[in-house]
């Protein structure tokens, strides 16, 4: 879903140079028409260099198989960002396993509590999901389904930022403990805007907990004052007063 201007530009220049190394690959649908499975990338970079034709690999494909085929593609590129891995390994899962992707989360949950020694009756859905991991050759299931789910869980504003390229892992990681809506929003303004390193992150969160705990602190002991100075007031033996 993201591209990254600058390097889809490279790109652009690349292909004005050199052309088109790896073809595309399509699939024909209603008609004379053709529907672009797998090269995304390639194709809006030619456009933008103005070509009128590109190399094309013509397959007969079901819906089913050019999903996978597509998300495969990109499940193995490089720059993809953590967000959107994720995103396709599920949508991969849930195509493969004929269920809704929502519900292959829980899925990968029940595997990993049960552990893959003793996964009785889903041996066939472990071979699936195996099978599926091997493909894409970057993790185990056992790895994604502990350290990469939690990550869909992130604030919004920090997984659109993270989904975007914007952030890293780690630093959405380290503004994701910020309850606070309102700080959490103007931290990650600043950390896109001036590209704050991780240090620089947590350096800024330790001053903000401190400024709230002093804040905090503050409003206690004025409360504590009013209190007592309530307490010993004479006001309360003074019905019209009270």
């Amino acid at each position: 879903r993201y591209f990254d201007l600058q390097k889809l530009q490279q790109l652009a220049e690349s292909i004005k140079a050199h052309g088109i190394l790896e073809p595309l690959l399509v699939r024909p649908i209603a008609g004379d028409r053709y529907e672009l499975v797998a090269g995304e990338r390639r194709y809006r970079a030619a456009k933008e260099v103005g070509l009128q034709e590109v190399p094309v690999v013509i397959r007969e494909l079901s819906d089913l198989q050019a999903v996978e085929l597509a998300l495969i593609e990109n499940l193995q590129r490089e720059d993809l960002n953590p967000v959107e891995e994720t995103e396709g390994i599920l949508t991969l899962l849930g195509a493969k396993l004929n269920m809704p992707t929502s519900e292959v989360p829980q899925l990968l949950h029940r595997l990993a509590k049960r552990g893959s020694d003793n996964v009785v009756g889903n041996e066939e859905t472990l071979e699936v999901v195996e099978s599926i991991f091997q493909i894409v050759g970057k993790l185990s299931w056992e790895s994604f389904a502990t350290h990469r789910l939690p990550l869909l869980n992130l604030p919004q504003p920090v997984l659109e930022a993270l989904r975007a390229g914007k952030i890293e892992y780690t630093k959405a990681r380290a503004l994701a403990r910020v309850k606070d809506p309102g700080v959490l929003n103007d931290l990650l303004a600043q950390t896109t805007a001036e590209q704050w390193s991780l240090s620089q992150i947590r350096a800024a969160i330790t001053e903000k907990t401190k400024s709230a705990k002093s804040e905090n602190t503050e409003l206690k002991q004025r409360f504590s004052q009013v209190s007592k100075t309530l307490k010993s007031s004479t006001v309360w033996e003074d019905p019209g007063k009270r």
